[in-house]
């Protein structure tokens, strides 16, 4: 139902753009399957939930997200830099994409990516006419 795409639009027409002009780094995530749909299990340590973007775009669901610094901005020397995440799945026709839902807690993302409802079968009832 899902699949990581690193496709450049220009070869795949129905994608967005996949390429980020800054370096970032790729969330681990768990994907599941449970009755329902999918859920997508995102690892952002860091990350407070106004830093959070996602989004579904011509069947690509994009992760992007920026951890905050918790020092103070006037640093004697520092010796490493928090990177944005950045991630993308390519997306089937079972998702509801309309249907979509996240939730943040303690620097852990969980997507939640519903099926789509299958028309069940019913019996008509033929009327005879008098």
């Amino acid at each position: 139902m899902m699949k990581e795409t690193t496709v450049p639009a220009n070869t795949e027409k129905t994608a967005p753009d996949t390429r980020e002009e800054t370096r970032t780094l790729t969330p681990p995530v768990d994907i599941f399957e449970t009755e329902n749909g999918l859920v997508v299990v995102a690892d952002l340590p860091g990350v407070e939930k106004d830093q959070i973007d996602v989004n579904v775009e011509k069947n690509v669901l994009t992760l992007k997200a920026t951890a905050k610094h918790l020092l103070d901005k006037d640093l004697a020397r520092q010796e490493y830099q928090l990177l944005p995440f950045f991630r993308q799945f390519q997306l089937s026709d079972a998702v509801d994409q309309s249907k979509i839902s996240a939730e943040m807690k303690y620097g852990v993302l969980t997507i939640h990516l519903p099926k789509v409802a299958e028309q069940q079968p019913r019996k008509i009832d033929v009327q005879v006419a008098q």
